[in-house]
C-alpha cells in the first residue's frame, strides 16, 4: 500500500461550496424518493416505503435548499422542483395528509398543494 493520494479524490478545500450543497441536496432528494417508494413499480407496496424517514429527509432538504437558494444559481430551480415533487408525493402517500403548511419542509417552503 502506498502513501500517495488517490487521483480521483479531491481535498475538501478544493471543492466549491455550490458543489457540496448541490450534491447534499441531490442525496437528500434521492433518499426521500426511495423512502417514498418512488423507485419501485408500485410505490404503495414498496418494502422501502417509510413515511417517517421520508418526512425527515424532505424537511432537511427543504431547509438546505431554502437557506442556500441565493447561492445555487441555475441549480435552484431544479432543486426546488424536485423538493416540491417529493412534498406532493408525500402528501399523496399519506393516509391522513397534513394540513397545508404543516407537511414536511413546509415551514421552510410554505404550503405545497
Amino acid at each position: 500500500m502506498t502513501d500517495l493520494p488517490d487521483d480521483n479524490v479531491r481535498d475538501l478545500h478544493d471543492v466549491p461550496s455550490i458543489e457540496v450543497i448541490s450534491k447534499a441536496s441531490v442525496m437528500l432528494l434521492s433518499a426521500a424518493a426511495e423512502r417514498l417508494g418512488l423507485a419501485d413499480e408500485d410505490p404503495d407496496n414498496s418494502p422501502r416505503r417509510d413515511l417517517d424517514e421520508a418526512r425527515r429527509l424532505i424537511t432537511a432538504l427543504a431547509g438546505l435548499v431554502t437557506a442556500s437558494a441565493e447561492y445555487l444559481g441555475p441549480h435552484a430551480g431544479p432543486l426546488r422542483d424536485g423538493l416540491q415533487s417529493v412534498q406532493r408525493a408525500f402528501r399523496e402517500a399519506s393516509a391522513f395528509p397534513d394540513e397545508p403548511g404543516k407537511g414536511p419542509g413546509e415551514k421552510f417552503t410554505g404550503p405545497v398543494y
